[in-house]
């Protein structure tokens, strides 16, 4: 196995991750019977962004590196945000 083969799977492990993402979403939306953003959702996106990250890097494709260096931040965010409320929710009881 090449190198190149390498990161050509690592890059289409990290498409599989992201789009698994919208997997979890549909799922847990039907069985709620309403649009819901579990937080597994944030958890795929993080794991698939930064892998995908690796792989522009990697490439050198700066649009690529720009695209999923942004979206890194706004998954973590979303996690922060999640993880504040639930202790907040704790808090409460």
């Amino acid at each position: 196995m090449t190198v190149e083969w390498l990161w050509l799977g690592i890059g289409f492990l990290g498409q599989a991750l992201f789009s698994a993402r919208f997997l979890v979403q549909w799922l847990a939306s039907e069985r709620a019977r309403r649009s819901i953003v579990p937080r597994a959702f944030w958890f795929f996106s993080l794991a698939g962004g930064a892998t995908l990250l690796a792989y522009a890097i990697y490439r050198r494709d700066p649009v690529f590196i720009a695209g999923q260096g942004a979206g890194l931040f706004i998954y973590v965010r979303n996690l922060m945000l999640i993880r504040h409320e639930i202790r907040e929710l704790r808090a409460r009881t």
